[in-house]
């Protein structure tokens, strides 16, 4: 067990009708926080889901004290979970993963240790020369033309923003929350660029990161985040 840690660490698990992943994803982050750290809970943020995953986490939540389910009954978006499990949770250090698991497990002790070393953030990083990833070309067209986008019109110094894997200094976090107007998956991409304007030490990570079956990145998703980069622009320079 890591002992060196003083933090106490909130791991959050976004979810919306994920209930196959969500089975393996629950068992899987509880053994490595118990042989990695004495101070820790895992919060599933269950948006309105109807395939199950709501009673899965309810179960996991009566049984394992360290287990808090957040369920809602309207679907309000992933990123309006993560910001409501981050006002609800205890921990200084709060950290995310998508529950598909596509990044590996094992690169979330680092970028824990990362952010309790005195990072404000940490970001794992599809991008980076180390990084190892295995996805379709179409969808690594896609997320380097996004990211360039990114760094091109909000002026983002970092190579990755949307990679589901990111861990914060809690009070960092909770202070960019009443800037955040996204309520999905721009939430990522919104967070890391504003906290760059608040000059927030960012740390990226390489990881290990392999697509999943059935995932798919549609083009309606592309023009949708392209509109959203230009609506941050617009709301960062004029509004």
């Amino acid at each position: 067990m890591n002992t060196n840690s003083k933090s106490f660490i909130s791991v959050v698990i976004p979810v919306y009708n994920d209930i196959s992943a969500l089975k393996k994803a629950i068992p899987q982050t509880l053994q490595l926080m118990e042989q990695n750290y004495s101070g820790f809970e895992i919060i599933i943020a269950e948006d309105a889901s109807t395939d199950g995953s709501a009673e899965c986490a309810a179960s996991w939540q009566e049984r394992d004290s360290r287990i808090v389910h957040l369920h809602r009954d309207q679907r309000l978006g992933r990123g309006s979970a993560l910001s409501t499990a981050a006002m609800r949770a205890k921990g200084d250090i709060f950290c995310y993963f998508d529950v598909d698991l596509a990044t590996d497990m094992a690169y979330l002790p680092q970028i824990i240790n990362v952010v309790d070393e005195g990072a404000d953030i940490a970001t794992g990083s599809r991008l980076l020369s180390d990084s190892d990833i295995t996805r379709s070309l179409n969808r690594e067209i896609k997320s380097r033309g996004y990211n360039w986008l990114v760094r091109f019109i909000l002026r983002s110094r970092l190579n990755d923003h949307q990679c589901g894997f990111k861990a914060f200094r809690r009070n960092k976090l909770l202070a960019l929350l009443p800037e955040i107007c996204d309520t999905h998956w721009f939430w990522d991409t919104e967070v890391l660029v504003r906290a760059q304007r608040k000059g927030f030490q960012i740390a990226e990570i390489p990881v290990l990161w392999r697509e999943g079956p059935g995932t798919t990145v549609k083009s309606q998703d592309i023009w949708k985040m392209g509109r959203s980069i230009l609506n941050l622009w617009w709301r960062i320079h004029v509004s």
